[in-house]
């Protein structure tokens, strides 16, 4: 790999849109959004159902298939603009260059073959090797994700895993072809606290090992501050928020991340008799007034200065938020915010 492409973040992703056409109109999932993802770097992408999360990454592969779906803007993965490739050309690219972990892993596999035959499948799909190579290597990658007696699992059906056991078999399958790049979405939904902790500390070794990029999906910020080295937060389809981890859990600047935050039982410190809630309800996507901000109803600092759209604004190295609410404000504001929130929660419970 020469210097320049070194420099060059691995995916670059410039003013994506993705709407689809309805009969009561237009429903923009997600509003142009624009973030890079750098080599060995894991990329923390959280916000509610709803707000966008995997429709852009599914998007950014090519695996929306909707006739009413168009998407927009610019993907750039080592050179190549991702949204001006055909199908066949994207094949050459999705599982061996980007590789991705469905939310899923029991719709994500076929009932009827086996583990092996899923991780042999991808591997021959795009490297010219034989069946017995390919297997041989499925007993690795099973091993080394952490299935016992792989020898003999390798020949098990989905069915015949548990679902910490098939997110695995999902993770080995998408590792097959070493991508450059892994999309995990939502990998711990479902599974009980124990098994997660399993996944995440799985992930982290395996990135360290391959040299992989992770884009991880979630709506979780404790796994965020887990996993990441940056954060976006997206609420409605946009970009509320956006940072290096370690600024944006300390310091959260947009009252929607304050909202996420307060949501995350406190490890250390006084025990709260009850945890901050965000008001009203998420913003349908098909809701036709867009242009200001789309948290601003269920803001509690919302003015008119909050109309038209506020656009991102870097306050400190790297961190990013689209918010009107002055700057030096903001640590007074986020503690109002969760103090009136707790409040009102306690008083209505």
């Amino acid at each position: 790999m020469s210097e320049s492409m070194a420099a060059q973040p691995l995916l670059d992703v410039r003013d994506l849109r993705v709407s689809f056409r309805t009969r009561s109109g237009t429903v923009d999932a997600v509003d142009g959004i624009s973030f890079t993802v750098g080599r060995g770097e894991v990329l923390g992408i959280v916000g509610e159902s709803g707000s966008g999360k995997s429709v852009s990454m599914l998007s950014v592969l090519g695996l929306i298939d909707n006739p009413n779906c168009v998407v927009e803007g610019e993907v750039i993965f080592q050179g190549e603009d991702l949204l001006k490739l055909d199908d066949k050309e994207l094949r050459r690219i999705r599982g061996k260059e980007i590789a991705m972990v469905f939310q899923d892993p029991m719709t994500a596999l076929t009932p009827v073959y086996t583990a092996g035959w899923h991780i042999s499948e991808q591997i021959r799909a795009h490297e010219k090797v034989s069946k017995k190579a390919a297997h041989a290597r499925a007993i690795q990658l099973l091993d080394a994700v952490g299935i016992p007696n792989s020898t003999d699992r390798v020949n098990s059906y989905p069915h015949e895993f548990s679902g910490g056991m098939r997110q695995r078999v999902v993770i080995a399958m998408a590792l097959s072809c070493n991508p450059s790049l892994l999309i995990a979405d939502e990998p711990t939904t479902a599974l009980d606290v124990t098994i997660q902790a399993q996944i995440l500390e799985l992930l982290r070794d395996l990135q360290s090992e391959f040299g992989s990029s992770i884009v991880l999906i979630t709506h979780d910020m404790g796994v965020v501050s887990q996993m990441s080295d940056r954060v976006l937060v997206m609420y409605g389809g946009r970009l509320a928020e956006a940072g290096p981890r370690r600024a944006l859990m300390r310091d959260p600047l947009h009252p929607y991340t304050w909202g996420l935050m307060g949501s995350i039982p406190p490890t250390d410190g006084t025990r709260v008799e009850r945890l901050a809630a965000i008001p009203g309800a998420p913003i349908n996507p098909s809701d036709p007034d867009r242009d200001r901000c789309l948290f601003s109803s269920r803001c509690g600092f919302a003015s008119d200065a909050c109309r038209p759209q506020p656009g991102l604004v870097e306050h400190v190295h790297g961190h990013l938020d689209a918010c009107v609410l002055p700057y030096d404000q903001r640590p007074a504001l986020r503690l109002e915010a969760l103090t009136t929130v707790m409040t009102e929660s306690g008083a209505s419970a």
